[in-house]
């Protein structure tokens, strides 16, 4: 089962040692904004991926995808839709408007369907990490939170000696390495997968229009 975010925070607190409740270091507030942090690293290399509905304007190759939340990156369009096999166009992103390269546009209103890709989710009831990750996760937001302390501590009297700023410091270093290694490895371009090539029967608009001598 998915943790949501109060049990990461836990997690981290357990690897940070930070389990005394009248006595916290971190409060709950900044580990969450660490946690997000983290969350933010696993989501580029490892987005969410989704499949949207959305219906063209007659005469205009243009797409507005401003309805798509927390979006990271368009990976393909499909138009027409629902044909064998799959028809895939080439297109570009500016902002909200996605614009297909195709050599005509479509003459009516007509459905496409853009694969997309999100940032992940990690709330109070549910979280969209896979919960085999959720020990990654743990792991880079305890990194943020320890270097955090380091600024923090570096300038203060500390009980644990005075050198405590720098032990945080020294684990905060090697697990964050650790864990941005972690992070690429699950990276979408480090991951080989099956994919079939589709194509359009025509070429597209720069062939067409470039000058041949």
């Amino acid at each position: 089962m998915a943790a949501n975010i109060a049990a990461i925070r836990g997690f981290v607190r357990k690897d940070l040692h930070d389990e005394d409740s009248a006595a916290y270091r971190w409060t709950d507030a900044v580990l969450d904004r660490h946690i997000g942090r983290a969350v933010a690293d696993y989501s580029l290399a490892s987005p969410l991926e989704q499949k949207n509905t959305i219906a063209t304007t007659a005469g205009s190759r243009d797409i507005s995808i401003a309805a798509l939340a927390n979006l990271v990156d368009v990976e393909a369009v499909e138009w027409p839709t629902l044909e064998f096999r799959p028809r895939r166009v080439g297109c570009s992103v500016w902002q909200t408007t996605l614009t297909m390269d195709t050599v005509n546009a479509p003459s009516a209103v007509e459905n496409t369907f853009v694969f997309w890709t999100k940032t992940h989710t990690l709330d109070a009831t549910s979280s969209t990490i896979p919960p085999a990750h959720d020990e990654l996760l743990t792991e880079g937001a305890a990194c943020y939170a320890a270097l955090d302390w380091t600024s923090f501590a570096a300038t203060r009297l500390n009980t644990g000696g005075d050198d405590v700023w720098a032990r945080y410091k020294k684990f905060a270093d090697e697990r964050l390495r650790q864990f941005r290694a972690d992070v690429r490895r699950l990276g979408r371009d480090q991951t080989v997968r099956q994919r079939r090539m589709y194509s359009t029967d025509a070429p597209s608009v720069f062939e067409q229009n470039r000058v041949k001598y």
